[in-house]
C-alpha cells in the first residue's frame, strides 16, 4: 500500500468516536479537516497538543476546519480524555491499528533507551475534496493550532 503524500487523496477510514458513534473521513467531504494522530490519551505531550487545539478550536472553526484526533486508545479512554480536558472535537478509536497503518504512522520508536511500537505524532491537513494538502510531521504540541494555520496559508 502506498503511503499518503501531499496532493493525493487521503486514505479513507471508518471507525467510532469517543461516544461510540460511527465516523468516516468521507463524512467530511466539502470541509477542511485537521486529522491529527497522537500516541496516547492523557500523556503530557499528547495532552498539551489536545489542549492547544481545544484552546484554539474557535479560531480553527472560523477558518473552516473540522478537527479530528486519532489514537489507538479505546473508546472508553477517549471519553475520559475528552471529559477531563473538555475537548470539543471528535476522537477516533483505532484499537486495531487499521487507520495508523493506512497512514503509515505506526512503527518502531525509541525513548530513554527502550524500543517499542507506537504512533508517530503526525497531522494531515485535508482539503474539501479529500486531498492531503500538507503533512506536519512531529508537530509542536504547545503551538499546534498556530502551526496549522500558518501551514495552510502556504498552500
Amino acid at each position: 500500500m502506498a503511503l499518503p503524500i501531499e496532493g493525493k487523496k487521503a486514505p479513507a477510514f471508518k471507525s467510532v468516536d469517543q461516544n461510540g458513534d460511527p465516523i468516516a473521513l468521507a463524512d467530511y467531504l466539502g470541509k477542511k479537516v485537521v486529522l491529527f494522530f497522537y500516541p496516547k490519551d492523557d500523556t503530557p505531550t499528547c495532552t498539551t497538543q489536545a489542549c492547544n487545539l481545544r484552546d484554539n478550536y474557535a479560531k480553527l472553526k472560523e477558518e473552516g476546519f473540522e478537527v479530528i484526533g486519532v489514537s489507538v486508545d479505546s473508546v472508553k479512554s477517549h471519553k475520559k480524555f475528552e471529559q477531563k480536558h473538555h475537548l470539543p472535537y471528535r476522537l477516533v478509536s483505532d484499537e486495531k491499528h487499521t487507520i495508523v497503518n493506512k497512514y503509515g504512522i505506526w512503527g518502531q520508536k525509541q525513548m530513554m533507551g527502550h524500543t517499542f511500537m507506537g504512533t508517530f505524532r503526525t497531522t494531515y491537513l485535508i482539503d474539501e475534496k479529500g486531498k492531503i494538502r500538507k503533512i506536519l510531521n512531529k508537530p509542536v504540541s504547545k503551538s499546534h493550532a498556530e502551526e496549522i494555520l500558518a501551514a495552510w496559508k502556504t498552500i
